[in-house]
C-alpha cells in the first residue's frame, strides 16, 4: 500500500544514518561559508526607546482621502468601491 511506503517506523540504524548525513550537509555547507565569512557585513543596531507606534483613536488624519479614493476607483456605487473579481488573472 501507498500509506506503508510514505510513513514508517524508523528504525535506530536508519537514525544514526540520518544524523551522519545531515551532519555531513552542515559540514559540506559550512566548508563552502569560509571563503565569504570576511566579506559578510554585520548589520547595524538600532535603539530607539520605543519599538512600537501607540494605538490612536481612529481620527481621520485627511478629510479629504475619501473624496480622493473615490474619485480615483474606476467603479463605484454610493459608497462602496467595486473591486475587480479574478481579472487579474
Amino acid at each position: 500500500m501507498e500509506k506503508d511506503f510514505l510513513w514508517h517506523v524508523v528504525s535506530e540504524k536508519e537514525k544514526e544514518e540520518i544524523k551522519a548525513k545531515a551532519k555531513q550537509i552542515m559540514d559540506d555547507f559550512a566548508k563552502k561559508l569560509e571563503p565569504v565569512s570576511g566579506k559578510i557585513k554585520e548589520e547595524p543596531f538600532v535603539e530607539r526607546e520605543q519599538g512600537e507606534r501607540q494605538e490612536g483613536g481612529g481620527e481621520e488624519c485627511d478629510k479629504g482621502f475619501r473624496e480622493v479614493m473615490f474619485s480615483n476607483a474606476p467603479k463605484k456605487d454610493k459608497d462602496f468601491i467595486i473591486a475587480e473579481k479574478r481579472e487579474w488573472k
